[in-house]
């Protein structure tokens, strides 16, 4: 196994709070329509959108059909009517990038990996919601690039997000490239079949009930130090 050199970053739930900004703007938008949100509906609406983002995944969605679907399905579970989907789909998606919160460190770890190894963003999320929330919590001139899904034209795990970011970047050597990433049909899916290494992040103590094996597990993004030594 040869020394690290490059580091893949997933964003959200590794880097920052995805669910506290999801929180945060669907409770806006909510309240935009003249609608409550209790926790109970922000809490299915959590387990509806990671479904369709794993449908997204899977190449069973587009990208358009997951924003506007994960929607419909929720005020149809919940009799809300009378609602431009698509337009609060857009109120959205320019809240989410309003709201960030650090993850387990991460700026300081990304700021302390910062000139001894190269640092990539990899992500399936919205390319101008992730570019706001990154350049906002100052982790975006920490990067020595960023690697979006929609603007390449394939979502992770699928095999040409992961052959256009290594065609990218400077190191060649897949046993040197690492990718640390919260999900396990996503990242370390995408990092398995791509040749390269990969560490599970799982801070809530997950048990991996899949075939999948990353090289690495760790509960605290620190740990990613020990890896990389």
């Amino acid at each position: 196994m040869g020394e690290i050199t490059t580091v893949l970053w997933d964003v959200d739930n590794t880097l920052l709070d995805f669910p506290y900004s999801q929180r945060c703007a669907i409770t806006k938008c909510f309240k935009d329509i003249g609608h409550e949100i209790n926790e109970e509906m922000i809490e299915r609406y959590s387990v509806i959108n990671d479904s369709y983002w794993k449908r997204h995944e899977r190449g069973e969605l587009t990208k358009a059909q997951l924003l506007i679907g994960r929607f419909i399905t929720l005020f149809k579970e919940y009799q809300i009517e009378n609602v431009d989907v698509e337009a609060f789909n857009a109120g959205y998606m320019a809240e989410i990038g309003n709201h960030f919160r650090y993850l387990d460190y991460s700026l300081q770890i990304c700021s302390g990996l910062r000139g001894k190894v190269k640092q990539y963003v990899v992500t399936n999320g919205n390319g101008e919601v992730q570019r706001k929330k990154l350049t906002d919590s100052k982790l975006l001139p920490i990067m020595d690039g960023l690697f979006i899904s929609e603007e390449i034209g394939a979502p992770k795990p699928h095999k040409e997000f992961f052959d256009y970011c290594l065609s990218q970047i400077e190191e060649k050597d897949k046993s040197k490239i690492l990718i640390v990433g919260d999900s396990l049909s996503s990242d370390m899916k995408g990092g398995i079949d791509a040749g390269i290494m990969t560490c599970w992040y799982r801070p809530d103590g997950t048990v991996n009930e899949s075939r999948l094996k990353p090289d690495y597990e760790i509960s605290k993004l620190r740990d990613v130090f020990k890896i990389i030594r």
